[in-house]
């Protein structure tokens, strides 16, 4: 099982919305760091009703007793905070600043394949190649010890609705 995050040094493209679920005292900070939505017993309810429109949600250990009975409606959508992911720490801020510059995180699906946006189409040719190099410079750092053979069989890099191009994997090797 292969999971971990990589921050891209360009970037994912997307704008992300950021929901910080902390005590009233963190609020500002989440807010200065630009956080979209930033407060806790207002938008616990707003999930429990139905609105899960962030891409991110942050919160601080203090409140994840809270936050964890919205496991059934987060969980299925990926949103769940979690300290792997870095989305439950007491650095609310710098959490909040690293999700905007484009941190991203990644694990294998069932067939051993990681799928993971890298830019935009709308990039130039520099900038997508050196946040593919980093994401898989992150994930050959990753490899297991008891890994034996060939760690990454291979690369193909694809738009959202195009052919992939395969990239030669001996110069990652």
């Amino acid at each position: 099982m292969v999971r971990g995050i990589v921050t891209l040094p360009h970037g994912t493209g997307k704008d992300v919305k950021v929901l910080v679920l902390c005590t009233p005292d963190k609020e500002a900070e989440a807010k200065e760091a630009g956080a979209d939505h930033a407060g806790l017993d207002e938008y616990i309810q707003k999930i429990k009703d139905g609105w899960t429109d962030v891409d991110v949600i942050i919160t601080m250990p203090s409140v994840m007793g809270k936050v964890g009975a919205l496991g059934r409606i987060l969980g299925p959508r990926g949103l769940m905070p979690n300290p792997k992911a870095g989305t439950v720490t007491m650095e609310i801020g710098k959490a909040v600043k690293d999700v905007k510059a484009g941190k991203i995180d990644f694990k294998v699906d069932k067939y051993g394949i990681i799928h993971a946006g890298v830019g935009k189409a709308s990039f130039d040719e520099s900038k997508i190649m050196e946040n593919a190099n980093e994401m898989i410079q992150t994930i050959i750092k990753l490899k297991p010890a008891a890994a034996k053979g060939t760690y990454i069989k291979s690369i193909s890099l694809s738009g959202t609705m195009s052919t992939g191009v395969k990239v030669d994997t001996k110069s990652y090797s």
